[in-house]
């Protein structure tokens, strides 16, 4: 696995644990735990996507990587050859 693959990966992993924590919280909103364990996943996830967008671009095209220069339609498109190959 490349280390875009790794980084993507980890940037899934913990979107994953924000959105879940998040819907737990939408029933049990008094829930100090949950609320920890949203805040821990929620700055791991913006660290990770950090990581991710200064190595190899933005992931969305509200990303603040596009802050100094529009990067979003930088780069190869997912249905061009470049896209498929290991960065």
């Amino acid at each position: 696995m490349s280390d875009r693959e790794k980084c993507l990966k980890n940037v899934q992993r913990y979107s994953f644990a924000v959105t879940e924590a998040a819907l737990f919280l939408d029933t049990h909103p008094d829930c100090s735990e949950a609320l920890a364990y949203y805040n821990k996943y929620k700055k791991l996830c913006d660290e990770a996507k950090t990581q991710y967008e200064s190595k190899y671009g933005p992931l969305s095209i509200s990303s603040d990587a596009n802050e100094k220069a529009w990067q979003w339609a930088n780069g190869p498109w997912p249905w061009e050859l470049a896209a498929n190959e290991e960065v």
